[in-house]
């Protein structure tokens, strides 16, 4: 199963870079893991949170693919701990997902019909992280679960 991070927004800080490269090189052995940077063009990005979610819907649903399981993360989604990361990984394989993407929308969120099109929608917290660091908290829980299911030492539970 290949796993893709989409995140709507700009290029990463160098300092989320180097982490993203840790975890990814990290979970490699066992899994794929690519950071994929969904950014509305200059010209079309607004302050208006109707349009924006609409624009950045356009690019969400364009690069959809009928073979993705698609994970909306938002603060109102289920919250999982590790372990059930971990399971949902597992079942996902199982029951032969070709590729799991996870998405992080944009500043306001992201439109009902891209939910629509999620098979699950998740939450990493209550509390509210800047875009950036929840590509590198989303790389880092990926990495333990598939060191849960793969019974190395990382987790301690």
């Amino acid at each position: 199963m290949n796993i893709e991070i989409w995140s709507v927004g700009k290029a990463n800080e160098t300092f989320i870079e180097e982490g993203l490269r840790y975890y990814f090189t990290k979970t490699k052995p066992w899994n794929n893991v690519e950071l994929v940077v969904l950014q509305v063009p200059k010209k079309a990005q607004t302050t208006d949170a109707e349009l924006a979610k609409k624009r950045e819907e356009e690019l969400i649903l364009k690069r959809l693919q009928p073979g993705h399981y698609l994970v909306v993360l938002d603060e109102r989604g289920k919250q999982l701990n590790s372990i059930q990361w971990s399971q949902q990984m597992q079942q996902m394989m199982n029951t032969g997902v070709k590729t799991l993407v996870i998405l992080i929308g944009g500043a306001f969120g992201v439109t009902e019909a891209v939910k629509k099109q999620a098979k699950q929608v998740w939450s990493l917290s209550a509390l509210v992280f800047p875009h950036q660091l929840v590509r590198l908290i989303v790389a880092e829980q990926v990495y333990r679960a598939f060191s849960i299911l793969n019974n190395s030492p990382y987790h301690h539970s």
